[in-house]
């Protein structure tokens, strides 16, 4: 394995530990000191925190299926893993990219396993039809997997750029 690879594994490793550890430490802060339902002002007309115990999918979709949100997220960690380890071709953001999506799958499987739902709390209600609240982990999953699917529409459009022109 090249040097410039176990890097990049090392690297996404240390994101995905510190995506996890993060997460988990917010959310028990939440859990710990608030209430469902409870909301606190963190920037008064645009953040509060939110205690919601979500028992579904993104946005609380499909909330009695935790089994298959379960098996999908097992199937989803090792797919990133064994992408992140075999492919030779992933660039340092696409790495990086997967490592938020990883970790972010792994603390909301935590979530799932220890307490039957995930903790959510961030709620932006400045933005007039923005109704649902989210963790640190949903946000590594959609940062992670909007760049990164933007990375490979880059990519792809870069390739058949260079073909046509070479």
């Amino acid at each position: 394995m090249r040097k410039n690879r176990i890097i990049k594994i090392i690297v996404a490793a240390v994101i995905a530990a510190a995506t996890v550890i993060i997460d988990q430490i917010t959310k028990y802060f939440v859990s710990s000191n608030m209430f469902v339902g409870e909301q606190i002002d963190v920037i008064p007309k645009v953040l509060r925190w939110t205690y919601v115990q979500n028992r579904g999918a993104a946005f609380g979709s499909l909330s009695n299926a935790r089994w298959i949100f379960l098996v999908a997220s097992v199937v989803l960690i090792l797919v990133i893993c064994i992408y992140l380890l075999k492919s030779e071709k992933i660039s340092s953001f696409q790495s990086v990219m997967l490592a938020l999506i990883l970790g972010g799958g792994i603390g909301n499987m935590i979530d799932r396993i220890a307490l039957g739902y995930v903790v959510d709390f961030v709620d932006f209600y400045f933005i007039p039809l923005w109704h649902w609240v989210f963790n640190v982990a949903d946000a590594c999953v959609c940062v992670g997997g909007i760049l990164f699917a933007v990375s490979l529409l880059f990519d792809e459009s870069t390739k058949k750029g260079r073909s046509k022109n070479g």
